[in-house]
């Protein structure tokens, strides 16, 4: 089984559904699992990386397996597409109800999905959804060129009929960062030149490091998409530290620290998709598809282009304690 460039662009997403509640109580422990009665639903959630998303995505997991009463071990890939397999095989062993994956790398599905498949244990994705969706158990997601194409469009309006210098600072290359940045670049204007265009792995450090290559190789660049907020910031420091604090950045997530920038004009523009939205319903999905409970086996989240005109408008990123 391939990934089609249309199940590509069908990335990071969330919609509510309805629940199938179960007996049980759920609490965290050193290995990241959380305990329920015997017989409840147990969930394997394989998260992809260490990233704020990918921390509010796990916390949205947990506690919506605690409030259904199912039991969620949990395990961290770290960017690793041999450890994501890794850990899938390690969830199969403990005889799970059904695998969460949000994955690495889009590549690395096929060999994940067939592994969890062959051992007879459903996935649902809150990365990608398969070309073939009799393989996979569901998928939450939303469109990630779509996120960067948002941005994109910001960049032609606020740019208007000028020739305009665009950086990109992307993230690790497959996967997420793939779809946005193409859907950023491919939105572009004619007017608008991407002069640079190099990986930030998802690292400020490494992010920061980009941006003032960047800002040094171009210091007449007038804006810059960087592939998530936490990022964004270390961009933003660099160019401000060289003087390039006129250049403006858009960027994604919606976070409270990302709205925030966005008011005090850091940041122009984010794009938000609720993490917390997306591990909310993933979990709940599972568990009514796994039921009878009548749920859509694809869901999706609506996108919303956050500028300072529209603040109040963006949903809630993670969870509170």
């Amino acid at each position: 089984m391939r990934f089609s460039a249309r199940s590509r662009r069908a990335l990071l997403a969330a919609a509510a559904g309805t629940t199938l509640v179960l007996s049980g109580c759920a609490e965290n422990d050193d290995t990241g699992t959380a305990g329920a009665s015997s017989g409840a639903v147990t969930i394997g959630f394989v998260n992809g990386a260490d990233t704020a998303f990918h921390a509010c995505l796990q916390k949205a997991v947990e506690q919506t397996a605690k409030s259904e009463g199912a039991k969620v071990y949990t395990a961290n890939s770290h960017q690793n597409a041999g450890t994501e397999l890794s850990n899938i095989e390690d969830m199969i062993s403990r005889k799970v109800s059904a695998l969460i994956v949000q994955t690495v790398n889009v590549d690395s599905l096929d060999g994940d999905i067939a592994k969890a498949k062959a051992a007879g244990v459903p996935i649902y994705l809150t990365s990608v959804a398969s070309d073939n969706a009799n393989d996979i158990l569901g998928a939450t997601v939303v469109d990630l060129q779509k996120v960067g194409s948002l941005d994109a469009d910001w960049v032609a309006r606020d740019a208007g009929n000028k020739n305009v210098k665009v950086g990109v600072v992307a993230g690790a290359p497959g996967a997420a960062s793939d779809l946005l940045v193409g859907g950023f670049t491919n939105e572009l204007p004619d007017t608008a030149k991407v002069v640079a265009n190099q990986p930030g792995m998802f690292n400020p450090v490494k992010a920061q490091e980009v941006a003032e290559n960047m800002i040094q190789a171009h210091p007449d660049l007038d804006y810059a998409f960087v592939a998530n907020e936490e990022m964004g910031f270390a961009v933003r420091k660099a160019f401000d530290a060289a003087g390039a604090k006129d250049v403006r950045i858009v960027t994604v997530n919606g976070t409270d620290e990302g709205l925030a920038a966005v008011k005090d004009g850091r940041f122009s523009a984010t794009v938000a998709n609720s993490a917390m939205v997306i591990g909310r319903t993933a979990v709940k999905n599972t568990i009514s598809l796994l039921g009878t409970e009548k749920v859509d086996k694809i869901a999706n989240i609506p996108l919303l282009l956050v500028t300072e005109d529209n603040l109040a408008k963006a949903p809630q990123y993670c969870p509170t304690s």
